[in-house]
């Protein structure tokens, strides 16, 4: 659960990034915005800004704002039926991504995830996504990621979107964002 000031203040924290990024959204995008806490009711450390682009049932094209130091829980785009799950491609368009999947775990990190929450991050293979760099992650594999030192403006392309049914490692996860008056 975050508050309307929380929302709104992430929402125009995103939207003055992606304007220092360059990248260009229209007034609608910026008000479709998700600002996503993931039930977690702690926004600055847990959360993410997305704009959903594209989402066609066969692609998805999403943009999205990591604050500084943010993160995105660890997850996976498992199967349902008869679709294979959410295949993935994360591409750099400012800042710095602390990008994480299975593989080697790297000795020494840089990114953090909350200390309280670290316990249900399971995978520590490290990408440190730049301008222009990316990569690709097959359906129900798990990833986790946080903005850089000055946070991060992010392309997510991929086949089509099932967040609703995103597992994560987190049991305290809640993909629906509260967002009360007070």
């Amino acid at each position: 659960m975050i508050t309307r000031a929380e929302f709104e203040s992430a929402k125009k924290r995103a939207a003055d990034m992606l304007a220092n990024a360059g990248v260009v959204v229209n007034r609608h995008e910026i008000e479709q915005m998700e600002v996503a806490d993931f039930g977690l009711s702690e926004l600055e450390q847990s959360g993410a800004q997305i704009i959903t682009l594209v989402d066609t049932g066969r692609i998805a094209v999403k943009l999205l704002v990591m604050l500084p130091g943010q993160t995105e829980p660890e997850h996976s785009h498992p199967k349902i039926d008869e679709y294979a799950g959410k295949e993935e491609t994360v591409r750099c368009e400012w800042g710095e991504l602390y990008l994480y999947g299975p593989g080697q775990p790297t000795p020494n990190p840089v990114g953090r995830p909350p200390e309280h929450r670290r316990h249900t991050y399971t995978v520590w293979h490290e990408h440190i996504l730049h301008p222009g760099n990316q990569v690709t992650f097959e359906p129900d594999t798990p990833h986790w990621f946080q903005g850089g030192p000055e946070g991060c403006v992010f392309w997510s392309f991929s086949t089509k979107v099932t967040d609703r049914a995103d597992r994560f490692t987190d049991p305290d996860i809640r993909r629906e964002t509260v967002v009360t008056d007070e």
